[in-house]
């Protein structure tokens, strides 16, 4: 059987799950449902200095973007750190700790960029027992304003200054959190090591507006007629998020350093793709924003049964196992060739591959009569446009053609240099032309 138990920067968990720093981990009650539920970890809710009282809005703080089915694909949050005294949030830290010591618990934190206000703070974190700190520099709103969240995350001097700090009066791993609302997250990446981070923590959440209300006016959420900017999470920034964590991972400078993968973490299937792109563990938000904490329980299943079939006896098997083959653009194979084919026995005619190769791409599919639609394979330059759009799962197929391979239904041969079909000299189609 898989053996699921994470061990993350010396932070042992059952499971690589991990609840990110978000609403749902911002009180004890929270987070001990998500423990009983089957969470492997928790990231505390972010925490601030003392000092003047955080205020959230009073009314709506989450814009949503629904697919046509009314399914959740991004998140639009305008929600503060946590408005909850400090105080209060370090004792039932401490309890939850000391209740589920088999589980990961980090603290999440974010304090003005100054040193004794880290120096202050660290030392009441560590009196809970929690098992390490995430270093919040990626929020965009509202902190940020106030020179902190990716106020701090977008200026790497910034980054390694704060994180030789916390490192110097920490002594439990610190992992910095990253925001992606940067032009190369490289940078980020490099300082925080260089800083002397654990690990890292990305992608925080995109800066966003997602709608706007057009009676009113005000973008979404709005809050008396007035909208803001907010950070946008769920399975929308997906595709960002594994990027961004393949970039780390591949980066020579980075040599092995830990990522925890964030990002639109939905099912089991995106938990393996950020571990294959060299995550360690994944944290979740959205999903349980929309299906509540026993969607873990699907992830820990799917996970195990993909692990015992595949042959993969512990998730530290699977870390990194897709790193090798992220490569560049420039060193892709371009004698490479495939071709669409269509199965006519699953094919229902709809025609949506015909309207779409003909109007926008590369005018390789043709309708025959009765609506029977094959592939011009002289035409076709497999950008796979028409497998991306047909509503039957595997009806259209990309197959791999070799070099001077020949085609038994048109007796042409595929040219490796340009991966375009020539008439083949036996075909007696080509006699017959001449």
């Amino acid at each position: 059987m898989a053996d699921l138990t994470s061990d993350f920067v010396g932070i042992r968990s059952p499971n690589p799950f991990w609840l990110a720093s978000a609403p749902p981990t911002d009180k004890e009650y929270n987070v001990r449902r998500a423990f009983e539920a089957g969470w492997g970890g928790v990231v505390w809710k972010t925490l601030g200095a003392e000092g003047p009282p955080i205020v959230n809005v009073n009314g709506p703080r989450y814009g949503v973007v629904h697919g046509a089915d009314r399914r959740v694909l991004g998140l639009n949050n305008i929600e503060l750190i946590t408005d909850r005294p400090l105080e209060v949030n370090l004792e039932e830290i401490a309890r939850v700790k000391a209740d589920y010591p088999d589980r990961a618990l980090v603290v999440s934190i974010m304090v003005p960029c100054e040193e004794a206000a880290w120096k202050a703070i660290l030392p009441r974190v560590a009196e809970t027992g929690a098992d390490g700190i995430e270093l919040n520099f990626g929020c965009p709103h509202g902190m940020s304003e106030r020179g902190m969240g990716s106020a701090v995350g977008q200026v790497p001097e910034y980054i390694e200054m704060v994180t030789r700090w916390c490192k110097q009066h920490y002594d439990k791993p610190v992992i910095v959190k990253l925001t992606p609302n940067i032009t190369d997250i490289r940078y980020p990446a490099r300082a925080a090591k260089n800083g002397g981070a654990d690990a890292v923590s990305l992608i925080n959440t995109v800066s966003s507006i997602t709608s706007v209300n057009l009676d009113t006016f005000s973008p979404e959420p709005s809050i008396d007629g007035k909208g803001s900017h907010g950070g946008y999470c769920g399975p929308a920034v997906k595709p960002i998020a594994l990027n961004m964590v393949a970039e780390i991972a591949r980066d020579p400078e980075m040599k092995g350093l830990p990522i925890s993968g964030i990002g639109g973490v939905t099912t089991w299937r995106d938990a393996a793709e950020f571990m294959a792109l060299g995550a360690g563990n994944v944290q979740v938000c959205t999903a349980a924003m929309t299906y509540g904490f026993k969607v873990v329980q699907e992830m820990i299943a799917g996970l195990s049964d993909w692990m015992n079939r595949n042959g993969h006896g512990t998730v530290s098997d699977v870390v990194g196992r897709a790193v090798p083959n992220v490569t560049d653009w420039q060193y892709l194979n371009l004698n490479y060739v495939a071709k669409a084919k269509i199965d006519q026995e699953a094919c229902i005619k709809c025609g949506r591959c015909f309207a779409v190769c003909e109007d926008t791409s590369h005018q390789a599919i043709v309708m025959g009569p009765e609506r029977v639609f094959e592939v011009d394979d002289a035409e076709c330059v497999a950008c796979n446009l028409c497998v991306d759009v047909c509503p039957v799962e595997d009806c259209i197929s990309m197959v791999q053609v070799a070099p001077g391979e020949v085609d038994p239904r048109t007796g042409k041969t595929v040219d490796a240099a340009y991966g375009n079909w020539t008439m083949h000299p036996n075909n007696p189609l080509s006699k017959a032309a001449e």
